[in-house]
């Protein structure tokens, strides 16, 4: 089984390993730079794609059922927002933390950046209960970790949940 990350007419495919591994790397920066509110929406829908917590193989999401915003400013925001996640994680921002060598971390780095950098965000008016809403973001941060997770819903950040099923 494996997971697939859309948009655009293009997707990448990943197995649970290389989902794992790619939502490691990503969540590690969106925790660094997040500063806004969408910023913690989109932390939010990425803790929801760790596989301990919610299945392996049930994971992904399509970039036209994240709510970008209703503005062309807005929607700009969030896509440079994702781009700065993206561009920070593939200088390795942090990977000494996962206490493993990513590997092809780098690769699904490059398709998932140039996917969002193709994407034209529509006025996200018309989208239902996908993308989490304000109330929903990943506020709290892991303590031990300094990850946003989906605290206090769940036990801790990603590397929290996975010590505890080692």
């Amino acid at each position: 089984m494996g997971n697939v990350f859309g948009g655009g007419g293009t997707s990448l495919d990943l197995s649970n390993g290389g989902t794992e591994v790619f939502i490691d790397v990503l969540m590690l920066a969106v925790s660094d730079l997040a500063d806004d509110v969408w910023d913690y929406r989109f932390a939010s829908l990425l803790t929801l794609q760790d596989q301990n917590v919610m299945g392996r193989g049930a994971v992904g999401f399509d970039l036209e059922d994240i709510a970008w915003g209703t503005t062309p400013a807005e929607r700009a925001r969030s896509k440079d927002f994702v781009l700065r996640a993206t561009t920070l994680a593939l200088s390795g921002h942090r990977w000494s933390e996962l206490g493993y060598d990513p590997p092809f971390a780098r690769d699904y780095l490059h398709q998932f950046k140039a996917m969002v950098e193709s994407f034209v965000p529509a006025d996200d008016t018309h989208l239902g209960g996908v993308f989490p809403g304000p109330d929903e973001r990943a506020m709290a941060s892991c303590v031990q970790h300094r990850i946003l997770s989906a605290l206090p819903h769940w036990e801790g950040c990603f590397l929290c949940t996975r010590s505890i099923l080692s």
